[in-house]
């Protein structure tokens, strides 16, 4: 098996000038914000968090992204997969931290994270010569997945949110995520140059000035934020180690990683930057260290966002410039709530909408991947049909496995991991001859 060559491609940073750079990077940071700010909110609820402690777990929360962005932009010889790439808190640990931090407390919820962490770190090397188990029919159906599985989301978004709420799916909702698709496709469409890259943002700037017109925005967020507040080490307490808390947290991890790994193979043919496996070891390790930073600073952990996969595939901006602003912005907003707090009053309606297409958009280049497989070959085409069915089947019925133990709850009701575990699987046991020849 031969060696891929590592990230030596030159990105065309001196092509966009800093303010377009910072501009596409505000429109990097609105594409993931609100899926960010949603763990925060969520787990604090649910462990009944007063205002000041909300305060502080979105603030520094929002400034733990742009240093873990930050990890993965700059490649070091020990880390960083050197990839326009934005991190963010990874969902899929809401459930079990919400779990551990209400049955144990939260200083084991984050000791737990912590061990995750180092556990990420330590088998980043293992992980990555993985890397043969993921050719194009698997790599193509995995990202198709996750772009697919998202879309409900953002469906979800754009009736409200809420889905037990009254305004649920309202003629103003509806109106708001529907004008936001409309701009950005209108844009995507007919627009050129570094108006056409910016799509998004003006998508989401016009829906919300839509939504504010219509009185479904308020300022209340803005008003109640402080101007400062600087994270802190252990703000919540000492963490605290049990051992089903931090496997279970390192099974969640486990996810992740095989989330990250689609990500970074579908930000691979964007950019059309191969990626070794020396490539994908210092990514996991800048994922570990940004989790392990997430426990001492009383926050979370941390994985690639695939939403902004979307942003680089409508933009056509594929420089890591753009993101180095967004994770600038993101360590200043941590900084600065009131501030930060302005992007938090954009109507879910309106990112809805961008969701729609964004997701949409990383699914169709999941597809464009699996054009280029060998579908004459019946293993392929069982390889993909199985893997895409089951992965877009669970994310839509996760209850389907509520009668199992947690352990195996928290890995087979994510569609991402069902999916791409079937791929692999199916890969090993159907192309096993090809598997021998193949080369990386």
């Amino acid at each position: 098996m031969k060696e891929a060559t590592t990230l030596q491609t030159p990105e065309p940073s001196a092509n966009v000038s800093n303010w377009k750079a910072a501009i596409l990077g505000i429109q990097h940071l609105l594409a993931m914000y609100s899926g960010d700010i949603l763990v925060p909110i969520l787990i604090g609820s649910m462990l009944h968090f007063n205002t000041a402690e909300m305060t502080y777990l979105v603030s520094a929360d929002i400034f733990m992204c742009g240093i873990a962005t930050l990890l993965q932009l700059r490649t070091t010889p020990l880390t960083g997969i050197g990839l326009p790439v934005v991190l963010g808190c990874a969902v899929q640990a809401v459930a079990p931290l919400a779990s551990i931090g209400g049955k144990l407390g939260i200083t084991y919820m984050y000791g737990a994270i912590i061990a995750a962490g180092i556990f990420v770190f330590l088998i980043a090397g293992l992980f990555a010569r993985l890397k043969y188990l993921f050719p194009p029919v698997v790599t193509g159906s995995l990202i198709t997945i996750i772009g697919f599985t998202l879309v409900p989301v953002g469906f979800q978004n754009w009736g409200g949110g809420d889905l037990t709420a009254k305004s649920f799916g309202s003629t103003n909702n509806l109106m708001i995520g529907l004008v936001t698709m409309i701009i950005i496709l209108g844009i995507s469409a007919f627009a050129k140059g570094f108006i056409k890259a910016i799509a998004i943002l003006i998508g989401i700037l016009v829906g919300s000035l839509l939504a504010g017109a219509m009185g479904v925005i308020s300022l209340a967020p803005v008003a109640e934020a402080s101007w400062f507040h600087l994270p802190q080490f252990f703000y919540f307490g000492m963490p605290k180690f049990n051992a089903s808390s931090m496997v279970t947290m390192m099974l969640v991890s486990l996810t992740t990683m095989i989330e990250s790994t689609g990500v970074f193979f579908a930000l691979s043919d964007v950019t059309g930057q191969k990626i070794s496996t020396k490539d994908l070891k210092k990514g996991y390790r800048a994922e570990g260290i940004a989790a392990i930073l997430g426990g001492l600073f009383n926050t979370f952990p941390y994985s690639t966002f695939s939403q902004n996969v979307g942003v680089l595939k409508l933009s056509g901006v594929k420089t890591r410039k753009p993101v180095y602003f967004a994770a600038f912005f993101l360590i200043v907003l941590g900084l600065l709530p009131k501030i930060g707090a302005l992007a938090t009053i954009i109507p879910s309606a309106v990112l809805g909408g961008a969701m729609i297409v964004m997701f949409g958009m990383v699914g169709v280049q999941g597809i464009q991947i699996l054009h280029k497989v060998d579908f004459s070959k019946n293993s392929n085409l069982l390889i993909a049909s199985m893997s895409i069915g089951l992965g877009i089947g669970v994310n839509t019925y996760p209850q389907i496995f509520q009668h199992l133990s947690t352990e195996l709850q928290i890995m087979l009701s994510n569609g991402v991991v069902v999916g791409s575990v079937t791929a692999v699987i199916l890969n090993l046991i159907l192309n096993r001859k090809e598997l021998k020849d193949q080369e990386f």
